[in-house]
């Protein structure tokens, strides 16, 4: 797995802690769960990057939350799993905060954690919930083909 990938993985399982706690950022950012022989190994870019993709997430959350609610047909918010709900909202943080990583790549790691963390169907309904929030923030094939790679 990838150092980036690892890093949205942390941070969803970060957002799903948040959403059961609601636990303050300097409890949320010591991942203390994640053990400590796992975080000797990795690169101090990965905790950065997921820091990042949480703080962004909690800092934007009302924003995040009516952007969701807004792609979600008969259903509401509350009815969506705590583990979809925090794979959607730091890949809708990365869609609207993050323009330079091509939303693609987020469309495809974001399916990639629900599918690992989530139920039989949750791939899909993020796939949803993201196309439709990435084609309302104006991106079309064109214009991320035209985005630098990365992410």
């Amino acid at each position: 797995m990838g150092k980036r990938r690892e890093a949205r993985t942390i941070a969803v399982q970060t957002m799903y802690r948040f959403e059961i706690s609601r636990a303050p950022l300097t409890e949320l950012f010591d991942y203390s769960w994640i053990g400590t022989e796992r975080r000797r190994g990795m690169a101090p870019a990965t905790l950065e990057f997921a820091s990042l993709l949480v703080a962004g997430c909690i800092e934007n959350l009302a924003a995040i939350d009516r952007e969701i609610a807004g792609h979600l047909e008969h259903w509401d918010i509350e009815r969506v799993s705590r583990i979809d709900l925090s794979v959607l909202r730091v890949g809708t943080y990365c869609l609207l905060h993050q323009r330079d990583i091509p939303a693609e790549v987020t469309l495809d790691e974001s399916v990639a954690v629900a599918g690992q963390f989530g139920g039989e169907h949750s791939y899909r309904f993020v796939n949803g919930v993201l196309d439709g929030i990435y084609r309302r923030v104006g991106a079309t094939p064109d214009t991320v083909a035209a985005r630098p790679a990365g992410g």
